[in-house]
């Protein structure tokens, strides 16, 4: 019989740990390991009882969840974190992924869209909420729309590559892409994966920051 998903949860307020808690009791597939109030014993648990994933907010007593971020990928590489925050700001949203983290939420969100994300980041993929993602690609664009138009840089992708890479940018899904290029979703997302690869980009904001940065889409 296939173990359940283990999963620590990092938060330090009691109210939203029994939430979350009362949320994932709901999943047959996954079980709560632990629970953690400061990012030195979220770093702790992990190192003793090695979840699958961590729930991680970032105002955490005892260093923040970023340094427990960094902390928890140092020593457990393979343990995915999905950050659970209040906070979507550019620097806080830039260093959770930069630190290690898989996946960034808002509070906000819906309980089905912190499932999804959960098994998203799980299954090896990035997430990021698309309020989120709006908030940065809004900077990033702001940025750019300050700077010197930047020519279209030659591109190591093919041409449906770089159709796929556009549509992406633009906020639209795998599902909305296959629709709008009449393809599968398998296909887009092979597609999708080999974009990232070749240019070595780790999640769909750095995707969106390259596309308008090369002027592969307009701001």
């Amino acid at each position: 019989m296939k173990s359940k998903i283990s999963v620590l949860i990092a938060e330090d307020h009691a109210l939203v740990r029994a939430g979350v808690r009362a949320l994932l009791d709901f999943e047959p597939d996954m079980e709560v390991i632990g629970e953690a109030i400061t990012g030195e014993d979220a770093a702790n648990i992990v190192r003793e009882r090695s979840p699958d994933i961590v729930l991680m907010d970032l105002n955490l007593p005892g260093g923040g969840g970023l340094l427990a971020i960094k902390e928890i990928k140092k020593c457990a590489p393979d343990v995915k974190i999905l950050v659970v925050t209040m906070h979507k700001t550019d620097e806080y949203i830039h260093e959770a992924l930069r630190n290690g983290a898989s996946g960034y939420i808002l509070k906000e969100s819906a309980h089905s869209e912190l499932i999804f994300a959960m098994r998203r980041v799980l299954e090896g993929k990035t997430y990021v909420s698309p309020d989120v993602a709006e908030v940065v690609i809004a900077n990033i664009s702001s940025t750019y729309q300050k700077a010197a138009p930047t020519p279209v840089a030659t591109s190591p992708l093919t041409p449906r590559e770089l159709e796929v890479l556009k549509l992406v940018a633009q906020g639209y899904s795998n599902k909305q892409v296959a629709d709008r290029m009449n393809l599968s979703i398998k296909t887009i997302e092979k597609h999708r994966s080999s974009v990232m690869k070749k240019l070595n980009l780790r999640n769909t904001v750095m995707l969106a920051s390259y596309a308008i940065k090369n002027g592969h889409i307009k701001v």
